[in-house]
C-alpha cells in the first residue's frame, strides 16, 4: 500500500475518478493533459449542476438505489479522486473506509480542509491519503472583489445609492482616494498575493499578515499576525482572505475591532467565521467600521434575520465572488498537474495540513 511518503515514480497508471460534476471536455482535458490517467465517470450518476462550478448539483435530484449503489462502487474504485463525492463529508468518510486504494483526494474548493477535518477521518487514513485543494485558482476574482469592496466604501457607494434612489441632489462631499490609503492584506497566500498586486498597482500603500516575515513584492510592511491588533490602528482597509480553521476563527473581534481606526473598510474574501459578525454590527452601528463588503459568513446561506442583510453600510454578496467561467477548467488543470506530480514523485501543489485542516 503507497503512503503520503513513498515515491509513486515508476507506477504506470492511475484510476482516476471524477466524483463531482465536471463537463465532459474538461474530463478530456485531464486525459489530454496527463495521459497516465485512466479518468472515469459517469454523467447520468451526478447531481446536475446549476451553474459554472457548481460542485454538489441541485440539491433536489435524488438518485435512485440503483444509481447510488452504481455511483458508490465507481467511487470506491478511485485510486485517486477529482472532488469529495458529492461535497458530502459523510460520502468522504464512507469512501475512504471502503477502499483502502485511495490515496489521493482532489477538493475542488480553495477550502476543502475544512471539508476534509468534517469526515472526521482516522489517523491511518491521514496518513494514507494525500489530500490538496484549487487554493489560488480562485485568486483573481475574489481579489478584484476585494478591491471593489475597498473602493465601495472609499466611493460612499450606499450613499450614492441611497440619494439616486431618493432622487436627491446633495451638496458635494470629499470621496477617499485609494492612492492615499493604506491597505492591510490579512493572509498572503495564492488569493492574498492577487490582492497585493491590484492594489499596488493602484497606489495603495499595502500591509500583510504574514507567519515568516519573509519579504513579499509589492508589501510595504509585513506584519506578524499575532501583533495584528497592534497594526489595525494604522490602515484605512483591511482586506481578510484566510481559511476557517480553529486558529482563525474570529480573529476578528471585539478586541481587534476596538483598536481599528475609525473609519475602517473591511471586506472578506476568505472564510465567515474569521469575524465576530456580532462584533462587527457593533462596530458598523457606532462608525469604527464605515463599510463592510462581504461574500462570506459565518452562516451560509445567510439567515433572513441577520441585521447584516438591511445594514445601509454592508454590501452582502451570496459567497458568488470567486465564480468564474473558467474556473473548472482552472480546477481540471491543477488537478492534471497534482496527478502528473503524484505519478512522478514530486510534492503536489496546496496539500491539506491535516492537522489545522487548510
Amino acid at each position: 500500500m503507497l503512503t503520503n511518503d513513498q515515491d509513486l515514480r515508476g507506477s504506470a497508471r492511475l484510476r482516476a475518478v471524477i466524483a463531482v460534476p465536471l463537463a465532459e471536455e474538461y474530463c478530456q482535458l485531464i486525459e489530454e493533459l496527463e495521459p497516465r490517467l485512466d479518468v472515469v465517470r459517469d454523467h447520468q450518476l451526478y447531481h446536475p449542476m446549476r451553474g459554472s462550478a457548481d460542485w454538489a448539483g441541485d440539491p433536489s435530484h435524488v438518485r435512485t438505489p440503483e444509481e447510488t449503489a452504481k455511483f458508490d462502487a465507481m467511487v470506491d474504485s478511485a485510486d485517486i479522486l477529482f472532488g469529495i463525492p458529492d461535497v458530502d463529508a459523510d460520502a468522504l468518510a464512507r469512501t475512504v473506509a471502503a477502499n483502502p486504494r485511495l490515496q489521493y483526494v482532489f477538493t475542488t474548493a480553495a477550502g476543502g480542509g475544512s471539508q476534509v477535518k468534517a469526515a472526521n477521518l482516522d489517523g491511518e487514513a491521514l496518513q494514507r491519503i494525500v489530500f490538496s485543494t484549487s487554493a489560488g485558482v480562485h485568486g483573481g476574482p475574489l481579489a478584484e472583489f476585494a478591491l471593489f469592496g475597498v473602493l465601495a466604501g472609499a466611493k460612499s457607494l450606499p450613499r450614492l445609492a441611497a440619494q439616486q434612489h431618493n432622487l436627491e441632489w446633495t451638496d458635494r462631499w470629499e470621496m477617499r482616494q485609494l492612492d492615499e490609503m493604506t491597505v492591510l492584506i490579512v493572509g498572503l497566500g495564492g488569493i492574498g498575493a492577487a490582492c497585493v498586486q491590484r492594489f499596488n498597482a493602484l497606489g495603495a500603500r499595502v500591509w500583510g499578515t504574514t507567519r515568516t516575515l519573509e519579504p513579499v513584492p509589492g508589501v510595504d510592511r509585513l506584519v506578524p499576525i499575532e501583533k495584528i491588533n497592534e497594526a489595525v490602528g494604522g490602515v484605512d482597509a483591511i482586506v481578510l482572505t484566510l481559511p476557517g480553521t480553529e486558529q482563525t476563527h474570529h480573529l476578528v473581534d471585539a478586541e481587534l475591532l476596538n483598536a481599528v481606526k475609525p473609519g475602517v473598510i473591511i471586506t472578506n474574501v476568505g472564510r465567515g467565521t474569521v469575524i465576530d459578525e456580532a462584533a462587527l454590527l457593533a462596530a458598523l452601528d457606532d462608525g469604527r467600521v464605515a463599510f463592510a463588503a462581504l461574500d462570506v459568513f459565518e452562516q451560509e446561506p445567510l439567515p433572513s434575520a441577520s441585521p447584516l442583510w438591511g445594514h445601509e453600510n454592508v454590501l452582502v454578496s451570496p459567497h458568488t465572488a470567486a465564480l468564474s467561467y473558467k474556473e473548472e477548467e482552472r480546477i481540471a488543470r491543477r488537478f492534471a498537474e497534482n496527478a502528473r506530480r503524484l505519478l512522478d514523485g514530486e510534492p503536489l501543489l496546496h496539500v491539506v495540513d491535516t492537522v489545522e485542516f487548510y
